[in-house]
């Protein structure tokens, strides 16, 4: 009976995992929304801004760190941030949010980010593992030595070579890279320091705009 259920829920549980994806985007375009209204109606916190930078700094260090990291689709990455967890990026985008939540101090904001990661980012996360452990027969060995999600407090010492080569030939064989800025640039992760810097200027200065603009009116 185990068996059976888990076989019919595949499917549901795939077809739900492609408009995961679908979502992301305008989840995202809807958290910034939300993000913006809030902005709007609720003062500035000085304090809460700095406590969040604690949360948003290190999310934006882990995300650039993993760009400039990762080959995607190009070899199993196992160095720099995927030698202590498995999803440096999404760990780094969650600590950004979360960062924000702070900097606002919006429950309907911290809601929003909980269901969207629990909702959309759990399922992308299983679909990309099944993609890896397809590719590279040793992926199950690096789940072993390396944790999902919450990081590893030492890096894993993984043996290039050993089950870790690619299945097939347009994925190149694992290497021991550092990290490379090209790469960096090359996933745009630049944006992700832009955004962050104009999420903090309209927390800034998008409530006191309007009360600026009435007073100089006056």
């Amino acid at each position: 009976m185990t068996s059976r259920s888990s076989e019919s829920k595949a499917p549901s549980m795939r077809r739900w995992e492609k408009v995961a994806r679908r979502l992301r985007v305008p989840l995202g375009f809807l958290t910034a929304a939300l993000y913006l209204f809030q902005c709007a109606r609720r003062p500035p916190h000085p304090a809460a801004i700095t406590w969040s930078l604690a949360l948003v700094l290190p999310g934006l260090l882990l995300r650039g760190a993993a760009s400039g990291t990762v080959r995607k689709n190009r070899e199993l990455t196992v160095t720099g941030p995927y030698a202590y967890t498995r999803n440096p990026l999404y760990l780094g985008s969650l600590l950004i949010a979360a960062g924000f939540v702070v900097a606002l101090l919006s429950w309907p904001l911290a809601l929003l980010v909980a269901a969207g990661f629990a909702v959309i980012y759990v399922p992308v996360i299983a679909s990309e593992e099944r993609y890896l452990s397809a590719a590279f027969p040793g992926f199950e060995a690096y789940c072993r030595s390396v944790p999902r999600f919450l990081p590893r407090l030492t890096p894993a010492k993984l043996a290039f070579g050993n089950g870790l080569e690619p299945v097939s030939q347009p994925v190149t064989q694992v290497t021991d890279s550092g990290f490379s800025f090209t790469l960096y640039l090359q996933h745009r992760e630049y944006n992700a320091a832009l955004g962050a810097a104009l999420l903090y200027l309209s927390l800034l200065y998008l409530r006191p705009l309007p009360a600026i603009i009435m007073h100089r009116a006056e």
